[in-house]
């Protein structure tokens, strides 16, 4: 078993080698259980990653790509392993390791060091004035945070974000008791990755989910993949696609970079992908330019109204609205700019055009490259106006697939969490809890952080998650969380969150996915909703590492308790007690959860309700959409690159599992920032060199990211790429997404300056 390290890393070790053309095979394999033995050692190991995924399991704490009804023994991706290791590691930390760390000095280390200090064991106070995260009891921490709520001038005074891990009981009963309290301030992670696509999918078909199923993309005869690398993010998502192509299916990659998973997979289950060459999954990659997305779906759609053989002419007319001045607004629009915006060639958006003719059943598949922009929405409306065109939507093998990152991020949406809930939502909980929620919407996370910045929030509270990392404009987060009076945080394991903190804040150490947990009337299992609308069991297996830890859904009804008091009839203490009552409320209050518990108990779950499935469209004109969006790119001016934020493949969302990025040959390090060869030329810079990346936005403000290193790299020419969280300071607050308020990382105007 190695220990946590005592010194952070020398970033000037960086070592770059050569990208790697294929993902997983024995490589991922043998990093996976590197990684798990680690931290966990042989025996643990074992009993843990034979459990994940499983029906009698407990679901991967990393991304959310569902399962099939027939599973595998090893049901679970390099990725998934890295994450189940670092929850359920054997390093503990408690007031020991506080007492010799001053939160000044762990403000300091890095976000990989943090990490790897292991579980929190024991709730924490740092008093006001002092520099030491101290023991509390957990009466004394509720009693604190009680208190501070029920003073507030105004519930709004408060905000309280959740991340995507949490589970569908603790999510419900977490925006129950804000409600209670009187706030819909419930900012969440998915207000910084898929709410662009919620509120297109939203207002284009009714339903701001994903239309497809696993066995949908397993039909289809075209799958295009936007803005997302499997590969790293959802490593799983690479079997399906595998499948895809041994039915036939063309896949079509649309990416700055080319990303290995997507070149070819080496399916570790398969002997092919352990000993042969593997599957070449995608027949086209159309090295697309940042934020070129909407305009190449634009100029397909253009060439496709040229075929009017091909356009499904009876679903549009009777499914949609909106054709006329769509088809006008398209054919007015100038093939030769559309083209120039992708920075791709004529030829190439024909190519991908024709596939789109071709294909009977085609399926659109996206993530932060698509969602992560100003005009994310409108591009997001043009793949759904493309899909429309041939009737692709509500049937077999056809649909949407935004792929969400979290592991339960699309469930906490359906269980509340969200600033601006429908009324039909309020309307339920009322009459199911007998008191009338707040209709006023409240703070998703930017207007958080701008009402934390103008002295309008005095108390965070953060359940899961890494709030500072996960955010943009970091020197502004941080100061503008040091604002609070107060700071809650429900995690795991240490994180930055920790030492950027109010004047007083509070650490409260919780049960992981993979922990048992054991509340008054035995063990209790969880729900979690996938990125395909299905839901299903979780069971943690393991002795958690400290008895003094807390699942979420008892810190939340113990505080609940507390905060709310008599002013609403909730039974807090039988939600704390069983899990299945908070189950049978939301059988009353969310459509599709109906007899939740018989469902539950099937060990392959049960799958939400989609209208779209079924071609109904519960949107404001009764139909789907049609948008006629304005033609939007990024001009990118001389002298200056177009910077996108992204994930190396040893970290998960802000977690950073280790310092390398195989599949990109980085080693040792994350300082780096990827540039195109003929870029570093016209710029007059050279591999290796070491610059600032300064980026530059209206408001005339200089964000800078120090000491990176410059790594020659293939990219579309005028744009780079490094990784987040370092890079999140580059982002400014009010830099965001029409419609969504969705923070733009992905299209981020930079100069270099040699350091």
């Amino acid at each position: 078993m190695s220990r946590a390290p005592r010194e952070d890393f020398d970033e000037s070790d960086v070592q770059i080698g050569k990208h790697k053309d294929y993902a997983a095979g024995v490589p991922g394999v043998y990093h996976a259980l590197q990684k798990s033995y680690e931290q966990m050692g042989a025996t643990r190991t074992a009993r843990t990653l034979l459990k994940l995924n499983q029906k009698d399991g407990f679901d991967c704490p990393g991304c959310a790509w569902p399962e099939k009804d027939h599973r595998h023994v090893a049901e679970f991706c390099e990725n998934g392993a890295k994450a189940v290791a670092e929850e359920a590691t054997k390093r503990t930390i408690g007031a020991d390791f506080f007492a010799r760390h001053a939160v000044s000095e762990l403000d300091q280390k890095t976000d990989w060091w943090l990490g790897q200090q292991g579980r929190l064991a024991e709730p924490l106070i740092k008093p006001a004035g002092q520099d030491h995260y101290v023991p509390i009891s957990w009466d004394a921490a509720f009693d604190l945070i009680a208190t501070e709520l029920r003073g507030l001038d105004s519930p709004d005074r408060a905000t309280f974000y959740t991340s995507g891990r949490t589970s569908n009981e603790a999510a419900f009963v977490y925006q129950l008791m804000v409600r209670a309290l009187g706030t819909n301030n419930l900012p969440d992670c998915s207000n910084m990755c898929h709410e662009s696509s919620g509120s297109a999918l939203t207002e284009a078909i009714g339903v701001g989910k994903g239309s497809v199923q696993i066995d949908d993309l397993e039909q289809a005869d075209l799958i295009v993949v936007m803005g997302q690398n499997p590969g790293t993010n959802h490593p799983r998502m690479l079997s399906t696609l595998e499948a895809a192509k041994q039915n036939g299916a063309v896949i079509v990659a649309v990416n700055p970079l080319p990303e290995a998973g997507l070149m070819n997979f080496h399916n570790p289950q398969t002997p092919k992908g352990v000993v042969g060459s593997g599957t070449p999954l995608a027949d086209d990659f159309l090295q697309i330019r940042i934020g070129g997305d909407q305009a190449l779906m634009m100029a397909v759609a253009q060439i496709l109204l040229q075929h009017d053989e091909v356009l499904d002419h009876a679903f549009i007319a009777e499914h949609t609205a909106g054709f006329d001045d769509y088809v006008a607004h398209i054919k007015g629009l100038d093939l030769a700019e559309l083209v120039g915006a992708t920075g791709l060639t004529e030829s190439q958006v024909r190519s991908l055009a024709d596939r789109f003719l071709a294909s009977r059943k085609t399926i659109v598949c996206w993530a932060m490259g698509i969602t992560q922009h100003k005009h994310s929405v409108p591009t997001i409306h043009e793949i759904v106006n493309v899909l429309m065109l041939q009737g692709n939507l509500g049937r077999p093998g056809a649909g949407v697939c935004p792929v969400r990152g979290h592991s339960n991020v699309q469930g906490d949406r359906t269980m509340g969490i969200f600033e601006k809930m429908p009324e039909w939502f309020l309307d339920n909980l009322q009459q199911e809890f007998g008191f009338e929620p707040p209709r006023k919407h409240g703070h998703d996370v930017v207007n958080s952080l701008r009402a934390m910045r103008d002295g309008e929030i005095d108390v965070f509270m953060a359940v899961g998650g890494n709030f500072v990392r996960a955010t943009p404009d970091s020197n502004l987060t941080e100061a503008a969380l040091r604002q609070c009076r107060l700071t809650v945080q429900v995690s795991t394991k240490l994180n930055r969150s920790h030492t950027v903190c109010g004047e007083t804040a509070l650490i409260l150490p919780t049960l992981g996915r993979t922990d048992r947990d054991r509340q008054s009337s035995g063990d209790q299992k969880v729900s979690v909703e996938d990125s395909m609308s299905r839901v299903h069991g979780s069971r943690g297996n393991l002795k958690p590492p400290s008895g003094q830890l807390l699942s979420e859904v008892a810190i939340v009804t113990r505080l609940a308790r507390r905060a709310v008091g008599d002013r609403v009839d909730v039974p807090w203490d039988d939600f704390e007690a069983d899990y299945t009552t908070i189950r049978d409320r939301i059988s009353r209050v969310v459509p599709g959860f109906d007899d939740y518990e018989t469902k539950l108990a099937d060990p392959n779950g049960f799958t939400l309700p989609h209208a779209t499935r079924s071609r109904r469209f519960p949107t404001r004109t009764g139909r789907a959409n049609f948008a006629a969006c304005p033609l939007e790119y990024p001009k990118i001016p001389p002298g200056r690159l177009l910077l996108q934020t992204l994930r190396s493949h040893d970290q998960y969302n802000t977690t950073i599992y280790g310092l390398d990025d195989r599949y990109r040959g980085i080693k040792d390090g994350r300082r780096v920032v990827f540039v195109n060869a003929d870029d570093l030329r016209t710029l007059g810079l050279a591999d290796g060199e070491m610059v600032d990346l300064v980026s530059e936005w209206v408001d005339g403000v200089d964000r800078r990211a120090e000491n990176f290193r410059i790594v020659q790299y293939d990219t579309a020419k005028g744009c780079a790429a490094a990784y987040y969280p370092e890079t999140n300071v580059l982002v400014p607050l009010d830099s965001v997404a029409d419609t969504s308020n969705t923070p733009t990382s992905k299209s981020v105007i930079i100069r270099l300056e040699k350091a």
